[in-house]
């Protein structure tokens, strides 16, 4: 399934629900980045990723809570198990682990991403596996140099089986991206390195797996998901600090009433 039919049923507004409600209960943060992207995970796991064949790769791991939720709003997880997210003795812990149903590789080493899924991409082609593999990763991850690496790599075997979503959220952990190394100019970068690229709206769940259904032959995807760090809670929205803060007990109120 695709579009509009599976974006009802895998809903964000309800994974933005479960986000600020086991940020909330949990006293964690990480509410920001994990709001940025639940619309892209949406869109991916409404029926662009085939779970039999395909692989996803959360590089940045610190937003880990919104795949969990959307995990469990799949049903792969069970809300007894989200209700351990970062508590003593629970595998569910701020950066994914690889042990848990659904969660391929252990992530939050950030820049690592992409390389793994180049890696994954040149083997399925080499032993015929006709999945695709889908990497979601922030812009902050743009200042690695092996984000750089394996994007040389997988231009040069035009790994058309690899999309990367980028989170462009403008944000990263202590100041806005921009402000750090300014690479807004990565859509023709990746062109240039053997990559299509595309760029959209990365709040509208329609738009989103409109531009994941398919590669152009012979060259792997950019998909440059332009969106909101703190999506959906007004106060939240573009505000730094919410890279790291929980919200309090008035916050939480005004965030889950604001979501719907």
């Amino acid at each position: 399934m695709a579009g509009s039919e599976t974006a009802r049923a895998l809903s964000s507004v309800r994974v933005r629900r479960l986000i600020v409600e086991q940020s909330k209960r949990a006293h964690v943060g990480h509410i920001g980045s994990a709001l940025s992207i639940a619309d892209i995970l949406v869109a991916l796991f409404s029926g662009t990723v085939d779970p039999e064949v395909d692989v996803f790769i959360l590089s940045k791991g610190h937003a880990a809570l919104a795949q969990y939720c959307v995990l469990t709003e799949l049903g792969l997880m069970s809300h007894e198990t989200l209700d351990t997210y970062c508590g003593d003795d629970s595998q569910l812990g701020v950066h994914p682990d690889h042990t848990l149903p659904g969660i391929t590789f252990s992530t939050g080493s950030l820049g690592h991403g992409p390389s793994l899924g180049a890696g994954v991409a040149l083997a399925k082609r080499i032993v015929g596996n006709p999945g695709r593999v889908f990497v979601l990763m922030s812009d902050a991850e743009l200042n690695e140099g092996s984000v750089w690496e394996a994007v040389m790599f997988a231009g040069h075997h035009k790994l058309d089986n690899l999309t990367v979503i980028l989170d462009n959220n403008g944000q990263q952990a202590l100041a806005p991206t921009v402000d750090v190394i300014d690479l807004s100019g990565v859509d023709r970068l990746v062109q240039t390195l053997g990559w299509e690229s595309r760029r959209v709206d990365g709040h509208d769940v329609d738009e989103l797996t409109t531009a994941l259904e398919v590669n152009t032959p012979g060259k792997p995807l950019f998909v440059i998901a332009d969106t909101l760090a703190g999506k959906g809670v007004s106060f939240m929205e573009r505000q730094v600090k919410w890279h790291y803060l929980p919200v309090d007990d008035a916050q939480f109120e005004q965030a889950m009433g604001e979501i719907g």
